[in-house]
């Protein structure tokens, strides 16, 4: 049987929609205060006016590569930003109202998850698989009605690229370890801390069904990132996210899960700056078919093994 969320495991008591209520608010609130707080910065720093600092920050956001040190400062607008709107209103939430702990994240501890270090095999596995998705879901288009959306969309996106392109051109290896912490760890933390362990928990006290859950805060965690050509690949990777959390019952393993996934990718990215692998992780060339469905294959097998060796075990 597959470890649930039951109450006694994770809270003495439901979440609320005062609460939830409560936690939108205070994901707004660390938004305007991120905000203001690099305003501060920039004003401080730089002797920047209002006006001037709010410009400055536009710019930096879209064309980074137009500002001097552009790269340094995007990674950390990058960084406080999603501090502040993602793990910290999540944890104040968590630890002030729900007046939890860590550990109530957890049906069991780290330490007692089997197959620890299959995490990384599915993550990478699975990376095939989700091209195949990135791709059908690019070719997608709105009926002509909608084409002027569309083609907003699209500039968007393709402006989004060429930031992520300019954030992932690496130099020094310190860069790379500053990739890392910015593009990994913090939004390990912090997306699976609010998507995970507070969402899809909520979620599943509401809906009664795991697998309902586990897809609604997929679908959450995918159009938080307002990709809308990439919607359907993030929203599977967060399924997978959930998918993992509820069967080791610990939310350290989809951390694990998304760490890798997203260290793994600015890693090869680095190593093919670099001319020491051949292999180009960001190309836009198609996905053989036979390959992507391999890749599906193993990933299953792999997550139905990952399951099996779980689900047996007893639960703290």
């Amino acid at each position: 049987m597959q470890p649930t969320y039951t109450s006694d495991r994770f809270s003495s008591r439901p979440p609320t929609l005062g609460g939830l209520i409560m936690l939108i608010g205070f994901i707004l609130l660390g938004g305007v205060f991120s905000s203001l707080l690099l305003f501060g910065l920039l004003m401080l720093l730089k002797g920047m006016g209002r006006v001037e600092a709010q410009a400055y920050l536009v710019e930096l956001a879209s064309q980074p590569q137009a500002i001097a040190n552009g790269w340094n400062e995007l990674m950390i607008l990058q960084a406080v930003n999603h501090l502040g709107t993602f793990l910290l209103p999540s944890l104040v939430y968590w630890y002030i109202i729900e007046r939890q702990s860590w550990s109530r994240f957890n049906t069991r501890p780290i330490t007692a998850v089997a197959g620890l270090s299959l995490v990384a095999l599915i993550v990478i596995s699975f990376m095939p698989f989700d091209s195949l998705i990135i791709e059908w879901n690019q070719n997608l288009h709105l009926p002509q009605t909608l084409g002027p959306l569309e083609e907003w969309i699209r500039s968007k996106e393709k402006q989004a690229e060429g930031v992520t392109k300019f954030l992932t051109t690496f130099h020094t290896p310190f860069q790379l370890l500053t990739a890392l912490i910015v593009i990994a760890v913090i939004p390990a933390f912090g997306e699976e801390v609010l998507f995970r362990g507070i969402i899809q928990r909520s979620l599943t006290y509401w809906t009664a069904n795991t697998h309902v859950a586990i897809w609604i805060a997929a679908a959450l965690f995918s159009a938080i990132h307002v990709q809308f050509l990439g919607f359907f690949p993030r929203m599977l990777l967060g399924a997978l996210f959930g998918y993992l959390y509820v069967w080791s019952g610990s939310l350290w393993v989809p951390i694990l899960a998304h760490f890798v996934n997203n260290g793994f990718t600015v890693l090869m990215v680095y190593l093919h700056q670099q001319k020491l692998v051949s292999m180009d992780i960001e190309s836009t060339e198609s996905v053989p078919i036979l390959g992507a469905l391999i890749s599906g294959a193993i990933t299953a097998g792999l997550l139905y093994y990952f399951r099996q060796l779980n689900s047996n075990r007893v639960s703290n």
